[in-house]
């Protein structure tokens, strides 16, 4: 009996920015040439599929005339190369294993692709999705800790070796949702997430005609790495300076959920794609079809503009809707008109906090002995699903559900493997003797993993110092900092943690989560004053923030409406970060330690900080009373 791992990996969508990757990549060649950019959407077509550990590598595939594809082949690193080389069918998935083989102790393989909804060649990236299900698949059937930026590079180093050579743009599909930044400098790739204002309704569909990738791509590289002739420098024009500039506009018509501007750069886009890089191949990129479609007066009824995608050519077409009744409109209208197989998505709204930090270095001192064997942020909970979970765990699935992506985990050097044991896979064996409903759970375990990154604290100084070592993490982005030792309970239809990111969205300032406390318990935490400035008395303009002060300061000094409100949760902004830095450049420290909260203070008096009544009850496992009512409350 074999235990499997589920996995879906969906095909990819490049919305603007065709062509830059590769074009970006030349600047190891041309320092002239500019850094490309692309904006790339993963779509819900994809490819299912479940693996397991086998001997060597069997790999099957159901195709969209129901039939079934399978091979098989020896894990010899030598043998798999040779079949990449080759070219064809299964040559993404033997250059893949080859390259993964060639860095880690891996053994084999199976991998079965049950359901493949996603068209094929026709620029939704097929092919990179096979790439990244295969990474993937390894990635947790060894626990080769990979994040998700690790699976795109072995993905794409794996396709690299079969013929098909595509750029990196197309693992875009490894992030699995949203819409995704990347930008290409030489072999340097960032990729970043994209605020999504308001849904934006997206219409494909399938040509039904033909065009030559190979070809297209063969023509155009010839402008490159340097331009000999005027239509060689358009290109380097349309690709780099055009290209840079338009992103910008894009990115802004996006962060403001504005779908009509979106629409008209979309067909602005095309137009000078069409001038400046259809002539250098003018059989493939004349797209007749494309262009019959793109004219047809009657899509305007329901889109605001469209483009081709990709490589460009007869393959795929795209349009953005003015609405999501209008997508299904527009769809029955290509379907019925131009008979076309057609496919929609929505980018929907994102969160503008996606980050979240736990400081989890501290050495657990009040629970003492307990914490000699457990980190405390391990210590079990009975969750609300009735499963016996480490505190951590029950904490990042919260953040998960409430929309964050990427979860930076503070750690003591050394400490990163204890921490990922917890999300890493079981043997087979182990697996095998969980209960059914626990098998899948383990699953969702190496997901959740890919979400993982660490910073580390070489010395305890504090828990500013802490947060600090979070700050290249943290970027220009807002981050939500909470506490490993605490468990959150939302009263309302939305998380403690979307009520942080809610109230942050509506401020744009440094946001401080806030629960009652008894007056007895200030010397325990930070406490605020300051004002409420909305009618339900959730919202809290701060001007002071203390650290454990003594009763009597706070009965005096402190408290919003007689209110004793102390500080639990957080929503960075960067000038924290630059504050704490500052902190310690200038040795302004509190008996050697940098603590958060004078910097949160005098960000108050000077930027402005808000905080927010949490809708909810927290639950504190640093001591052992407070752990004692954790066990005996939580998830009740």
């Amino acid at each position: 009996m074999k235990s499997n791992i589920d996995l879906f990996v969906p095909g990819r969508l490049c919305l603007f920015g065709e062509h830059s990757d590769w074009a970006g990549q030349m600047r190891k060649f041309n320092s002239d040439i500019i850094p490309g950019q692309a904006l790339v959407a993963c779509i819900e077509e994809g490819i299912y599929a479940t693996a397991c550990i086998n001997d060597g590598l069997k790999f099957s595939t159901v195709m969209h005339d129901g039939t079934v594809n399978s091979f098989q082949s020896p894990m010899e690193p030598d043998h798999l190369r040779n079949v990449a080389a080759e070219g064809g069918f299964f040559s993404y998935i033997a250059g893949v294993v080859a390259y993964i083989s060639t860095f880690y102790n891996i053994g084999g393989i199976e991998l079965d692709c049950y359901k493949v909804t996603l068209p094929q060649k026709k620029g939704l990236s097929s092919s990179a999705a096979i790439c990244v299900i295969a990474a993937r698949a390894l990635n947790r059937l060894y626990g080769l800790n990979l994040t998700v930026r690790g699976e795109m590079e072995s993905a794409y180093h794996g396709e690299q070796l079969t013929p098909s050579r595509c750029g990196r743009l197309d693992q875009a599909c490894a992030y699995g949702k949203g819409i995704v930044d990347m930008k290409f400098d030489g072999d340097t790739i960032d990729v970043s997430s994209v605020k999504i204002g308001a849904p934006l309704h997206f219409v494909f569909a399938d040509l039904k005609a033909q065009k030559d990738t190979i070809t297209i791509l063969r023509d155009l590289n010839s402008a490159y790495p340097y331009p000999s002739t005027g239509m060689h420098r358009n290109l380097h024009e349309l690709l780099g300076t055009y290209n840079t500039g338009h992103m910008e506009k894009v990115r802004a018509a996006i962060a403001d959920g504005d779908g009509k501007k979106l629409g008209l750069l979309m067909t602005e886009a095309q137009e000078q794609f069409d001038t400046y890089a259809a002539p250098l191949s003018p059989t493939e990129l004349k797209a007749e079809k494309l262009h019959r479609i793109l004219n047809d007066p009657g899509t305007y009824e329901f889109a605001y503009g469209g483009k081709g995608v990709g490589s460009q050519g007869d393959g795929t077409i795209q349009f953005i809707a003015k609405s999501g009744q209008d997508a299904q409109k527009l769809k029955n209208y290509l379907t019925d008109v131009h008979d076309l197989d057609c496919y929609s998505f929505i980018a929907p709204k994102t969160e503008v906090v996606r980050k979240a930090v736990i400081p989890v270095a501290g050495h657990g001192t009040r629970m003492y002995p307990a914490s000699k064997a457990v980190r405390k942020e391990l210590f079990p909970v009975i969750d609300a699903d009735g499963q016996a979970k480490p505190v951590l765990l029950i904490v990042i699935e919260e953040l998960v559900k409430s929309g964050i992506d990427e979860i930076c985990l503070i750690v003591r050097p050394g400490d990163e493997e204890l921490f990922l044991s917890l999300l890493q896979p079981m043997s087979e064996e182990s697996v095998l003797k969980l209960p059914g409903n626990l098998r899948s759970y383990e699953n969702k375990l190496s997901q959740i993993s890919e979400k993982i990154t660490f910073a580390y604290q070489n010395e305890t100084l504090g828990f500013g110092h802490a947060v600090l070592q979070s700050s290249h993490f943290a970027g220009s982005d807002p981050v939500l900092l909470l506490l490993g030792d605490h468990l959150y309970s939302s009263k309302s239809n939305r998380s403690c943690f979307n009520q942080m990111i809610d109230a942050y969205e509506e401020t744009k300032k440094l946001t401080i989560g806030l629960f009652e406390i008894p007056p007895e318990d200030t010397p325990k935490y930070g406490v605020v004053r300051g004002e409420f400035i909305n009618d339900e008395k959730k919202l809290v303009k701060l001007d002071t923030l203390v650290e454990k002060p003594t009763v009597e300061y706070a009965k005096k000094n402190l408290g919003v409406e007689d209110k004793q409100l102390a500080v639990f949760l957080y929503v960075l902004t960067p000038d924290v970060y630059k504050t704490l830095n500052h902190t310690m450049i200038n040795g302004k420290t509190e008996l050697g330690e940098i603590q958060l909260t004078p910097s949160l203070d005098e960000i108050a008096k000077t930027s402005g900080a808000y905080g927010v009544v949490i809708d909810g009850s927290r639950f504190d496992i640093g001591l052992p009373e407070k752990y004692r009512s954790t066990v005996a409350n939580y998830g009740l």
